[in-house]
Order: C-alpha cells, then sequence, then structure tokens
C-alpha cells in the first residue's frame, strides 16, 4: 500500500536525521554477493548454487533456523582481508544511511572454532573502523561477543585470547541461541571482562522470558539489553528498565523475521516508548533481515503509526546509550538538534 503524503515527508526527515546504531552483527551484515565473492577467492565450497539460491533459503521460522545459515555464510571469512572487506560494505550502507556512530557485534568463536586466529579478525574490523572515520567520519566500535550455546569454558578462552588487543575493543556481549541458555552462564566471564575495563552488554528478553533480563540485569550487570521486547510482560521489569535508563536496543525487521512478532503492526516498540523506556532501532544481521538502518526505522513508522517526535526521541535514544565520552555525546546531540 503507498503512503500517505504526510507518511512520505515523516519518512524523508528520519532518513535524513543522525543517529546511533548499536545493535549489528558484522557478520550479519555478509550480502549473499559478497558470500559468493569471498568463496570464490578463498576457495570455498558453498552448499547453495547461487546467489539467487542462497538468498531464497532466507525463509527463517526462529532464531536457529537463521543461525544454521548464518554460520554456514561466515564459513568464508578465513583472512583479514576478509573480515575488512565485510565491514566497509557495511560501513558504507550505514553512511548511507546517515549512521554517524555504531557499535559492531563479532562473534570470534565463530572462527577460531575453524581455525582462524583472533588477529585474523579483530585486525581486519580494527582497520575497518579506522578507514570508515577517515573516509566517513563514522565512529566506530568494537564488541566481542561470546556465544551463548558454547560453554562457559570456550568464552573464557575467547576472553584470555582476545586480551592483546583490548585496545581495539570497547565491551563484550552475549549473543547467539537463547533459550536454553540464560545469562548466569556467563557470569565469571562478564566479571572479568568488567575487571579489564571493557563495557558489558547482553541479548535478552528475544526468544527468552523476562527472567533472562532480570539475569542480566543481576548476574551479569549489564549496561544496554540487546533486543528485550518480551520485558512487557514483566510490569515490575519496565518500572526497573525506565527508572534506571537500562537502553533497549530493539531490531524490529529482525523480530518480524524470526516470527517474534507476527506483524511489525503488533511489534512492542511504541508501547516501549510510551512506558518511558530508553528503547532504540537497530539493525541486527541486516542482509539476512531484509534491511539497514533506515529500512527498519522506515518499515517500523509505517506499521505503527509513529510520529517526528518519536524519531527524535530514538535518535536521542540512540545517542545517550552509546559508548562514549559526554562531549562526544554532547557533538552528537548537537548534529541531531541541527537536523530539525
Amino acid at each position: 500500500m503507498p503512503y500517505s503524503l504526510a507518511m512520505q515527508t515523516l519518512i524523508q526527515n528520519i532518513r535524513n536525521i543522525p543517529k546511533a546504531e548499536l545493535h549489528m552483527h558484522i557478520e550479519g551484515s555478509l550480502e549473499p554477493e559478497l558470500i559468493f565473492a569471498l568463496a570464490k577467492r578463498n576457495q570455498v565450497a558453498l552448499p547453495y548454487a547461487s546467489v539467487e539460491a542462497l538468498r531464497a533459503a532466507y525463509a527463517f521460522t526462529n532464531l536457529q533456523s537463521f543461525l544454521d545459515i548464518y554460520y554456514a555464510g561466515a564459513s568464508v571469512l578465513l583472512h583479514e582481508q576478509d573480515f575488512y572487506d565485510m565491514a566497509m560494505a557495511y560501513f558504507e550502507r550505514a553512511h548511507a544511511d546517515n549512521v554517524i556512530h555504531t557499535e559492531i557485534f563479532f562473534d570470534p568463536q565463530t572462527h577460531t572454532e575453524r581455525g582462524v586466529a583472533m588477529n585474523e579478525v579483530i585486525n581486519g574490523l580494527h582497520r575497518a573502523c579506522l578507514d570508515a572515520k577517515a573516509k566517513w567520519d563514522i565512529n566506530a566500535l568494537l564488541i566481542l561477543c561470546f556465544l551463548r550455546h558454547l560453554s562457559e569454558e570456550s568464552a573464557l578462552e575467547t576472553l584470555e585470547a582476545a586480551r592483546p588487543y583490548r585496545d581495539k575493543l570497547i565491551g563484550v556481549g552475549l549473543d547467539s541461541s537463547e533459550v536454553g541458555h540464560p545469562p548466569e552462564k556467563f557470569s565469571r566471564v562478564f566479571a572479568m571482562s568488567r575487571d579489564l575495563g571493557l563495557r558489558v552488554v547482553a541479548h535478552a528478553g528475544e526468544e527468552g522470558p523476562p527472567a533472562y533480563i532480570w539475569q542480566a540485569l543481576d548476574d551479569l550487570k549489564v549496561e544496554r539489553i540487546d533486543h528485550g521486547v518480551r520485558c512487557l510482560e514483566d510490569p515490575a521489569l519496565v518500572a526497573r528498565l525506565a527508572k534506571e535508563r537500562i537502553p533497549l536496543t530493539v531490531c524490529p525487521l529482525s523480530n518480524l523475521k524470526l516470527c517474534v512478532t507476527p506483524d511489525l503492526r503488533q511489534h512492542p516498540l511504541k508501547k516501549m516508548l510510551n512506558a518511558g523506556l530508553c528503547a532504540t532501532i537497530n539493525s541486527d544481521d541486516p542482509a539476512y533481515f531484509g534491511g539497514y538502518m533506515n529500512a527498519n526505522w522506515e518499515a517500523t513508522f509505517a506499521a505503527l503509526d509513529l510520529t517526528m517526535e518519536d524519531a527524535v526521541t530514538l535518535a536521542r535514544n540512540s545517542f545517550e546509550a552509546a559508548f562514549v565520552d559526554e562531549a562526544t555525546r554532547t557533538g552528537y546531540l548537537a548534529k541531531l538538534d541541527a537536523a530539525f
């Protein structure tokens, strides 16, 4: 259905405002075309005959059905240059969407378990972050994520392997299959990460219950909740999140694609904003879920009939939640104010 004139005007405005993206898995930005290019370069055999066949497989029924293809796609990443090329492709799209700050998740265990050295992963991504700043003035930070379906021991080994690259990381996170893998499983590795001065975030309350959000806050002592859409099932949790201004990095098209919500018109984002929560919009795994930042903003605003006031709130929330110093945050907010 075509948008009304008012919605067209609103969408054009939200495309142009500066924003921060705080929930984006860099491996999830691997477009099929780049997957096949890297497969050819690295002589990796893929279980799909063509770009079209791979894209046709993106019919997910839940988180696990997505992860199966996600890990297969990541198999083409072998060398520092591969990680650099992947990140630069994302930064170019982020720049087009007026993303001026981004905090990128990456999953080293996905690669080290295949024999890829930690330095190949981090150095490639870090070099791309530096070049994105020089080329597009995007401030990009790296968050190392632990795979929750693997053991605590594996996470501890990963943290130790990443220790020499501490200066290239802003924080750590927790992702992968949520159901059956509660946050408390990783309490020790998160405590060690905090001792290293790393910021801490965790996926919780996407497919997992509100109890996982409580655990992430109390056991892992996270500063942000990634997803968190199921918090609305627990009024006491909502009250705490609102009072403490705990940011929630919401990913609408991801929630739709993975059947967390059956229809974008039923997405809880508007209710979260009405409850005073510090919610943000992000793209999660944009190559797989149908859109980068502006696509998520556009689809969500149209589905939920959000307003320009909501846009300002969401953009402000994204900068409030960013892991930056106050001078940088003030500069971001000034750019946002100038956009209006």
